[in-house]
Protein backbone atom coordinates (compact mmCIF):
# COMPACT_ATOMS: atom_id res chain seq x y z
CA UNK A 1 0.00 0.00 0.00
CA UNK A 2 1.42 3.03 -1.06
CA UNK A 3 1.00 6.71 -0.09
CA UNK A 4 0.92 9.62 -1.69
CA UNK A 5 3.11 12.32 -1.53
CA UNK A 6 2.10 15.95 0.48
CA UNK A 7 1.93 18.65 -1.79
CA UNK A 8 5.81 20.01 -1.57
CA UNK A 9 7.19 16.96 -3.32
CA UNK A 10 9.78 14.35 -2.27
CA UNK A 11 9.47 12.72 1.05
CA UNK A 12 13.17 13.10 3.08
CA UNK A 13 15.57 10.13 2.70
CA UNK A 14 15.64 8.29 6.19
CA UNK A 15 19.31 8.61 6.81
CA UNK A 16 18.43 12.41 6.39
CA UNK A 17 15.73 12.39 9.16
CA UNK A 18 17.72 9.94 11.08
CA UNK A 19 20.95 12.70 11.14
CA UNK A 20 17.81 15.52 12.07
CA UNK A 21 16.19 13.04 14.87
CA UNK A 22 19.71 12.67 16.59
CA UNK A 23 20.24 16.55 17.14
CA UNK A 24 16.89 16.88 18.83
CA UNK A 25 16.93 13.64 20.96
CA UNK A 26 18.81 12.53 24.00
CA UNK A 27 21.01 9.64 23.25
CA UNK A 28 18.39 7.43 25.54
CA UNK A 29 15.47 8.97 23.51
CA UNK A 30 17.49 8.01 20.06
CA UNK A 31 18.37 4.85 21.17
CA UNK A 32 14.25 3.84 21.39
CA UNK A 33 13.55 5.86 18.19
CA UNK A 34 16.31 3.81 16.22
CA UNK A 35 14.64 0.67 18.03
CA UNK A 36 11.18 1.19 17.25
CA UNK A 37 12.51 2.15 13.53
CA UNK A 38 13.78 -1.38 13.44
CA UNK A 39 11.03 -3.00 14.84
CA UNK A 40 8.27 -1.00 12.75
CA UNK A 41 10.67 -2.46 9.78
CA UNK A 42 9.93 -6.14 11.04
CA UNK A 43 6.33 -5.57 11.35
CA UNK A 44 5.69 -3.72 7.85
CA UNK A 45 7.26 -7.53 6.32
CA UNK A 46 5.35 -9.22 8.04
CA UNK A 47 2.20 -7.11 7.34
CA UNK A 48 2.97 -6.71 4.13
CA UNK A 49 3.19 -3.14 4.33
CA UNK A 50 5.74 -0.13 2.81
CA UNK A 51 8.85 -1.41 4.84
CA UNK A 52 10.70 2.70 4.02
CA UNK A 53 7.64 4.45 4.89
CA UNK A 54 7.36 1.83 8.25
CA UNK A 55 11.07 2.80 8.87
CA UNK A 56 10.69 6.87 8.50
CA UNK A 57 8.00 6.99 10.41
CA UNK A 58 9.36 5.04 13.40
CA UNK A 59 12.83 6.85 13.45
CA UNK A 60 10.28 9.58 13.29
CA UNK A 61 7.61 9.25 15.85
CA UNK A 62 9.41 11.06 19.01
CA UNK A 63 10.93 13.90 17.47
CA UNK A 64 8.86 16.39 19.57
CA UNK A 65 9.20 13.88 22.94
CA UNK A 66 11.70 15.84 24.70
CA UNK A 67 10.34 19.55 24.07
CA UNK A 68 9.68 21.57 27.53
CA UNK A 69 6.56 22.20 28.52
CA UNK A 70 6.02 25.71 27.39
CA UNK A 71 7.80 24.57 23.96
CA UNK A 72 5.14 21.88 23.25
CA UNK A 73 2.10 24.75 24.28
CA UNK A 74 4.07 27.19 22.40
CA UNK A 75 4.52 25.04 19.16
CA UNK A 76 0.86 24.31 19.40
CA UNK A 77 -0.49 27.76 19.44
CA UNK A 78 1.84 29.14 17.14
CA UNK A 79 0.95 26.18 14.38
CA UNK A 80 -3.02 26.36 15.00
CA UNK A 81 -2.88 22.95 16.53
CA UNK A 82 -6.11 22.26 18.38
CA UNK A 83 -5.74 20.78 21.80
CA UNK A 84 -7.96 19.33 23.83
CA UNK A 85 -8.48 20.19 27.48
CA UNK A 86 -6.65 16.34 28.66
CA UNK A 87 -3.97 17.25 26.60
CA UNK A 88 -3.83 21.06 27.83
CA UNK A 89 -3.63 19.47 31.49
CA UNK A 90 -1.26 16.60 30.61
CA UNK A 91 1.13 18.22 27.87
CA UNK A 92 3.47 15.00 27.51
CA UNK A 93 0.45 13.95 24.75
CA UNK A 94 1.18 16.94 22.77
CA UNK A 95 3.82 15.81 21.47
CA UNK A 96 1.95 12.98 19.15
CA UNK A 97 0.61 16.05 17.21
CA UNK A 98 3.52 18.21 17.12
CA UNK A 99 5.40 15.23 15.52
CA UNK A 100 2.91 15.23 13.15
CA UNK A 101 2.97 18.62 12.40
CA UNK A 102 6.75 18.49 12.27
CA UNK A 103 7.13 15.49 10.05
CA UNK A 104 4.91 16.94 7.26
CA UNK A 105 6.37 20.40 6.94
CA UNK A 106 10.43 19.17 7.78
CA UNK A 107 10.72 15.61 6.56
CA UNK A 108 7.52 15.92 3.80
CA UNK A 109 5.37 13.12 5.63
CA UNK A 110 2.06 12.43 3.79
CA UNK A 111 -0.93 13.26 5.65
CA UNK A 112 -1.29 9.30 6.41
CA UNK A 113 2.33 9.42 7.71
CA UNK A 114 1.51 12.33 9.83
CA UNK A 115 -1.33 10.60 11.76
CA UNK A 116 0.45 7.52 12.10
CA UNK A 117 2.90 9.91 14.74
CA UNK A 118 -0.38 11.48 15.78
CA UNK A 119 -1.84 8.08 16.97
CA UNK A 120 1.23 6.66 18.36
CA UNK A 121 0.41 7.65 22.12
CA UNK A 122 -3.45 6.96 22.26
CA UNK A 123 -4.66 5.41 19.26
CA UNK A 124 -7.35 6.44 17.47
CA UNK A 125 -10.37 5.32 15.52
CA UNK A 126 -9.98 4.15 11.81
CA UNK A 127 -5.77 3.40 12.21
CA UNK A 128 -4.24 2.63 9.18
CA UNK A 129 -1.78 -0.27 9.07
CA UNK A 130 1.19 2.27 9.57
CA UNK A 131 -0.45 3.58 12.58
CA UNK A 132 -0.96 -0.19 13.91
CA UNK A 133 2.46 -0.96 13.08
CA UNK A 134 4.02 2.32 14.92
CA UNK A 135 1.53 1.80 17.86
CA UNK A 136 2.56 -1.84 18.17
CA UNK A 137 6.54 -1.29 17.30
CA UNK A 138 6.63 1.86 20.24
CA UNK A 139 5.80 -0.51 22.73
CA UNK A 140 7.64 -3.76 21.88
CA UNK A 141 10.61 -2.39 20.42
CA UNK A 142 13.98 -4.43 21.88
CA UNK A 143 14.94 -1.63 24.44
CA UNK A 144 11.47 -2.36 26.05
CA UNK A 145 11.03 -4.15 29.11
CA UNK A 146 7.75 -4.53 30.32
CA UNK A 147 6.78 -8.23 31.75
CA UNK A 148 4.50 -8.76 28.95
CA UNK A 149 6.73 -8.36 26.43
CA UNK A 150 6.50 -12.36 25.22
CA UNK A 151 2.83 -12.45 25.39
CA UNK A 152 2.17 -9.57 23.30
CA UNK A 153 4.75 -10.51 20.49
CA UNK A 154 2.73 -13.61 20.61
CA UNK A 155 -0.49 -11.93 20.02
CA UNK A 156 1.21 -9.62 17.24
CA UNK A 157 2.10 -12.46 15.20
CA UNK A 158 -1.26 -13.73 15.19
CA UNK A 159 -3.28 -10.92 14.76
CA UNK A 160 -2.07 -6.78 13.93
CA UNK A 161 -5.38 -5.86 15.54
CA UNK A 162 -5.72 -8.23 18.54
CA UNK A 163 -2.56 -6.78 19.55
CA UNK A 164 -3.55 -3.33 19.11
CA UNK A 165 -6.45 -3.69 21.12
CA UNK A 166 -4.16 -5.46 23.96
CA UNK A 167 -2.30 -2.38 23.97
CA UNK A 168 -5.02 0.13 24.51
CA UNK A 169 -6.48 -2.58 27.11
CA UNK A 170 -2.93 -1.99 29.24
CA UNK A 171 -2.44 1.90 28.43
CA UNK A 172 -6.48 2.44 29.68
CA UNK A 173 -5.63 0.04 32.63
CA UNK A 174 -2.43 1.84 33.22
CA UNK A 175 -4.06 5.66 33.62
CA UNK A 176 -6.93 3.39 36.06
CA UNK A 177 -4.58 2.50 38.16
CA UNK A 178 -2.32 6.21 38.24
CA UNK A 179 -5.79 7.77 39.06
CA UNK A 180 -5.11 9.19 35.78
CA UNK A 181 -7.08 10.68 32.85
CA UNK A 182 -7.68 8.76 30.43
CA UNK A 183 -7.91 10.18 26.89
CA UNK A 184 -11.32 10.18 24.94
CA UNK A 185 -8.92 9.03 21.50
CA UNK A 186 -8.07 6.04 23.66
CA UNK A 187 -11.37 4.85 24.65
CA UNK A 188 -12.82 5.43 21.22
CA UNK A 189 -10.00 3.50 19.02
CA UNK A 190 -10.85 0.45 21.57
CA UNK A 191 -14.79 0.75 21.20
CA UNK A 192 -14.04 0.69 17.42
CA UNK A 193 -11.70 -2.06 17.71
CA UNK A 194 -14.17 -3.98 19.00
CA UNK A 195 -16.66 -3.38 16.93
CA UNK A 196 -14.43 -4.09 13.96
CA UNK A 197 -13.18 -7.39 15.59
CA UNK A 198 -16.84 -9.27 16.61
Amino acid sequence: MLLKLNKKGKIMELEEIQKYIKKQLSEKRYYHSVCVMERSRELAKKYGADIKIAEKIGIAHDVAKEMSEEEKLKYVKDNNIKIDDTERKNTSLLHAKIGKDIAIKQFGFSENMGQAIANHTTGNKDMDIYSKILFIADRTSRDRKFEDLEYLNEITNKSIDEAVLYILDKKIELQIKKKAPIHINGIIARNYMLEEMI
